[in-house]
Formats: C-alpha cells, structure tokens, sequence
C-alpha cells in the first residue's frame, strides 16, 4: 500500500520534570514546555526544532501568558504562521492530537508542535512564601487561536452547593459504582487501592514520573499522617497529583514532511482513529452516577474506525484522575482491570499537570508502540467530571486514512434526569451516591449527597452535622432513605 503523503504522523515526543529546591532555581510553564519541545526534536532523530506552520498549547492554569504558544515560540527562535491554545479540560491534549490531524490531513498544515506545562508547584510554594513571580507574558495584543469545545460543567444548583470541585464529585461516582457492582465498601477499597498499587509500580519505573516510590495497596487505602482522607472514601493517594512542574511535547507533521525532514521511519508513529464527545453536561442531568454512555460510543467508535475491536489493543492508557474515572472508562470499554490499564503510572503518581496529563501519556505510548512495532495502542482523556471524552488509537502501521469520530448528537439523546429543585424535593429520597469531604485535620466535616425522588428526578443533599458526616463513613449509604428541607439540607 503506497502512504498518502497527507497521512498525519507522530514524530517526536519529549517529556521534562523540575524538581527546583526553591524559587530561584525554579522553571515558568513556558521554560518547561520549551525544555519538552527540544527533547521532542531529538526523539525525532532531528539537530534542532523544526519550525512549524503552528504552536499549539495546552490551555494552562499556572500562570496566565496571554498568548503561551506565542511566548514558547518566541524562546524557542520559531516563526509559526500561527499559535493556538486549547480550551481547558484534561480532554485537550488528545483533542488537540485529533484535530490536528485532521487539518494536516486537509492540506492546511504541514507541521505543529503541541506541548503543554504546569509549574503549579512552584506557583504554590511562591504564594505559600508571599513571593511575586515574574514570569513572561506575550504582547497585550497578540491572542490565540482558541482549539477545542468550551462548556460550563457546573449547573448554577450545584453551584449554589458549592459541588465544583473534581475532589468531591469523582468519590461520588465511586460510591455510585461500588453499589452498581453489589461490592461491599471494604471489597471496593481494596479493589481500587490494589489498582493503584499496581499504578504506583508502573510509575516507579518510569524516569518521567513525579513519584517514583512505589506504594502497596494497603498504604494506600489506610489514611495516615502522609495519606489524609480528602473526600471520602479516597485517601490523598488515591487523588490526582497536581503538586508537580512538568512539560510535555509531540512533534506532528505529514507523512510527506516527515521523509523530507529526514526522520527515521522508525520513528514514525501514526494516529489511525480519534473520537471526541462529551455526557449530558451536568453531574446532576446523567442518567446514572454509575455509567458512563459517552464513553462507551466515543470509544466504541474510535475502535471501529480504527477496524479493531478492544481486544486487538496491546498498549493502554486510560485516564486515572480518581480510581472512579478508571472504573468508569474500563467497564465501558471493556476492558477487564486485571489488564494494565496505565503506561505512565497515572495522575496520582507520575503527575497530574492540571489539563496536559494526557500528552504524557500519549508520549509514553509511543516509546512502547515504538518498542512492539505493528501493535495498537488506545489513550482515553477525560475533562471535567468524567463529562467530555477523547479517544485515540495509534500505531506504527500506518492507516489507509486518518479517521474521526465525533457522536454528540446520540448521546445527546440519550435519557437523562430533571433535577428538582430544593423546595420541590423536600420530604423522602433515595441516596444513589455521596461522599465526606473531610478537613486537613483528618475529621469528616460535610456530607454530600445525590438523591432520587418517587417521580425520578434528582436532588441535591448537603449537611454541615458532623454527627451525621461521621455516620456517613460507616457502611453502605447508597439506597437509604433520607430526608431533604426545602433548603436542601440532608438529614436520616
């Protein structure tokens, strides 16, 4: 089969980590990102960056560059024709990828240079100190483009709660899927923290990973002075790390512009397929705290389009903000935890730099696709409260052509629940899902709760008694009845 000279190719991947001892010797997102980019040219087989038709960023939280595309082309001495930043979501990077490849597939690029970084270690301990930064900033005129979707993942009621926070919603859903599963709550601790002691190996032995010290799965569910309950039943290791400075890049071109670069076909990894879409918005629309329907069409597509079934997948990352989201993204996929589900190590371990977890990964993927030449690797990125999905499939093999997916419009009508408001809630409900947020001090503090009433719709319950918090992490809560006041407040 002769290559279209169009066919988008992945030729370089570069990753870097920065353990500054303190503010002065600490890197901006930018330098990071910078340090990524070159490591990208040399996996590539290239003397230098080559300059591209665009630098595109991975919309970041560290520091607000107004144009960071720009400000990393600028240090590192390249001329794009244009720079573009992502919207925000954790989703983004393997949009990024998809979208990118289907412009060089259109003829509207010939190369772009992806990356992405957060410093939010640094930013955390320059705030902890008092201490202004002075990192770069663009021209006040230059602004990106802007890639991707930009949706408003919290509904004004959950708002009004104060539910806006991934670290309150992910142990709902984990609740959510523990009694789906009929699993007790000492069956799910040890099943998630027994995923995520195998997270933690994989991290141990990869040189990019913030944590390198693998944990067992007991240190792992048991909350200690290090390992704090945050939002039960999830213990500080079982969240996403998001206290790291790294940077990720992918050097992407056409099949065409690779040979003239002169990088080794070795080095060529291609994407076959991608998928964009995204659940019903809203946590408190979703048909179920315990299914995910997007994933599973998202998903489902990218393989069909790709003309693998998941079991012809050898490589696999899914994303791993919160053990929940990897359940989730497995049991719709089809994909039994016993396989290894993480190249990197996960959020948890090897970082979770805010929106650009996903670069590393697909970086990583393709060092292993590089190793196992012809085998199919499948990366799943997740935004929000596993709200908006992008799904890749990769290989060294290249595709007859490059194809997307994107299944909005089904999923779209797919059922969904009303939500009721407080006053029309008040009286009995059922819990479907809930969680404990705790306090730095270790002492269970609110009681979060998502409720169904007779007629199906759902409601909110919250509750500030710590009697009720503490009672609340002894047992199987989920489908119990509750009480709701017209103010919403959740009391047995």
């Amino acid at each position: 089969m002769s290559l279209d000279p169009r066919t988008p190719v992945l030729i370089g991947a570069g990753q870097f980590i920065h353990r500054a001892t303190g503010l002065d010797d600490a890197l901006d997102p930018s330098a990071l990102m910078c340090e990524a980019v070159r490591a990208a040219a040399t996996d590539a087989g290239l003397a230098a960056v080559p300059n591209p038709d665009s630098v595109r960023v991975v919309g970041l939280l560290s520091w607000k560059y107004g144009d960071p595309a720009w400000v990393v082309a600028n240090q590192l001495g390249l001329t794009p024709r244009e720079t573009a930043a992502t919207t925000m979501g954790g989703n983004s990077p393997q949009t990024l990828v998809n979208g990118t490849a289907l412009e060089i597939q259109r003829g509207e690029l010939d190369l772009a240079i992806l990356c992405g970084g957060e410093a939010w270690r640094t930013r955390m301990r320059a705030r902890k100190a008092g201490d202004e930064l002075h990192w770069p900033t663009s021209p006040p005129d230059q602004m990106p483009r802007l890639l991707g979707e930009d949706l408003a993942m919290s509904h004004p009621d959950e708002r009004a709660r104060h539910i806006v926070m991934p670290v309150q919603v992910y142990p709902m859903f984990e609740t959510a899927v523990r009694a789906a599963a009929g699993r007790t709550v000492q069956q799910q601790q040890v099943l998630s923290s027994e995923l995520y002691a195998r997270f933690s190996e994989v991290a141990a032995a990869n040189p990019y990973a913030w944590l390198r010290d693998a944990k067992t799965a007991e240190e792992i569910r048991t909350p200690s002075a290090t390992n704090r309950m945050i939002g039960y039943p999830y213990t500080k290791y079982m969240n996403s790390n998001n206290d790291v400075d790294m940077g990720a890049a992918l050097i992407m071109c056409s099949a065409e512009k690779a040979a003239a670069l002169g990088v080794p076909r070795e080095r060529w990894v291609f994407p076959h397929s991608g998928a964009d879409c995204h659940e019903h918005t809203f946590i408190s629309n979703r048909w179920s705290f315990a299914e995910t329907p997007a994933i599973e069409l998202g998903g489902r597509r990218a393989l069909e389009l790709a003309g693998v079934g998941i079991d012809d997948i050898e490589i696999i990352d899914l994303y791993s903000c919160f053990p929940s989201a990897v359940h989730l993204g497995a049991q719709s996929l089809g994909i039994s935890l016993d396989r290894q589900v993480t190249r990197t190590g996960g959020l948890a371990f090897a970082g979770g730099p805010w929106n650009n977890y996903v670069m590393h990964a697909i970086a990583t993927v393709m060092a292993d696709l590089r190793a196992h030449p012809g085998a199919k690797g499948l990366v799943w990125a997740n935004g929000g409260y596993a709200t908006k999905h992008s799904f890749g499939v990769y290989s060294t093999t290249p595709p007859v052509a490059f194809q997307h997916a994107h299944p909005q419009d089904e999923i779209d009508a797919m059922p969904r629940r009303e939500l009721a408001a407080p006053a029309e809630a008040a009286g009995s409900a059922t819990i479907e899902a809930y969680t404990v947020m705790f306090t730095r001090d270790g002492a269970p503090e609110t009681a979060l709760a998502a409720c169904l009433l007779a007629d199906g719709r759902r409601a909110w319950g919250t509750s500030s008694d710590t009697v009720l918090a503490t009672a609340m992490c002894d047992g199987e809560w989920v489908g119990r009845t509750a009480h709701l006041d017209p103010e919403g407040v959740l009391s047995t």
